[in-house]
């Protein structure tokens, strides 16, 4: 049998980050071969995470890449059972790591392989059920940038892409302060749609019906306008670029934008965005 050393025990710890216990009765029992061990230890993730599938992942993480040149973002949730294991440095690295690699992959990095390895190998080391619930990527096309922002400690987190006409806009502080604070707004007031033109038509007659009935016995003359009116504030409370900007709200984020591009000389919009919340 071969002898199983500490380095060698030390080693297979490092690359999968389960306990030093686990590694050496996983080395034991490939007799040394690490590559075989390591195997073993992460089919008894896949085990773990077959026994564990049913247990509710309500807590977790949300994190954020970008690329160098603010071109490219990247966003990920990850979800576990308890709030021990979403403080857990192992997890915490492992969820900060699937963002940057996020960077790479175009579309869910729960179906990538490599991910999927790497997910049962954090299983087999904490021994709860973990899930890649969801990851977004935008990549920038044009001028402009794409900006994250994580939020109480990785309970939000929200990516917006602005484009600009000139290259050199997007180089300017006040630009950057700009795409910040539309981070920030997102994250404090929970936009469902970037435009009015968005909103499903289903749910505007269902928001004009709720409305109709509060003004029921009213003259008819009024009862479009005041409903008309009602859908206005309606559009303002859930549709970015209609809501009061949170640090001025007697500006909209239309508003915002159009002095910001008089500021800077340039045409600057919101491409898109979206806002994860930890287990929504």
């Amino acid at each position: 049998m071969a002898e199983i050393t500490a380095s060698l025990v030390k080693q297979l710890r490092d690359a999968t980050s389960v306990s030093m216990m686990e590694c050496k009765k996983a080395l034991i029992d490939a007799d040394g071969d690490i590559e075989a061990a390591t195997k073993l230890l992460r089919e008894k993730g896949v085990a773990v995470a077959a026994k564990r599938a049913t247990k509710e992942t309500n807590c977790g993480m949300i994190a954020s890449s970008s690329s160098d040149d603010g071109t490219a973002a990247s966003l990920v949730e990850v979800n576990c059972e308890t709030d021990f294991t979403a403080k857990n440095d192992d997890f915490k690295a492992f969820v900060q790591e699937l963002s940057v690699k996020g960077l790479n992959v175009d579309g869910s990095l729960s179906e990538d392989e490599d991910t999927k390895g790497a997910l049962m190998d954090i299983i087999a080391a904490i021994g709860e059920s973990i899930v890649i619930k969801r990851n977004t990527k935008y990549q920038l096309e044009g001028n402009g940038s794409v900006t994250p922002y994580i939020h109480l400690g990785g309970k939000v987190g929200v990516l917006v892409e602005l484009s600009c006409e000139k290259a050199e806009t997007a180089d300017n502080d006040s630009y950057k302060e700009l795409a910040k604070d539309l981070t920030l707004h997102i994250a404090a007031c929970s936009p469902q749609y970037l435009t009015s033109d968005e909103v499903p038509a289903d749910v505007i007659a269902a928001e004009r019906e709720i409305y109709a009935k509060q003004v029921e016995g009213k003259p008819e003359n009024i009862i479009d306008k005041i409903v008309d009116g009602k859908l206005q504030k309606y559009y303002a409370d859930v549709c970015f670029l209609n809501q009061p900007f949170v640090k001025e709200d007697k500006m909209s984020i239309t508003e915002l934008l159009d002095s910001k591009s008089k500021e800077l000389g340039d045409t600057i919009s919101v491409k898109k965005f979206v806002r994860y919340q930890l287990g929504a």
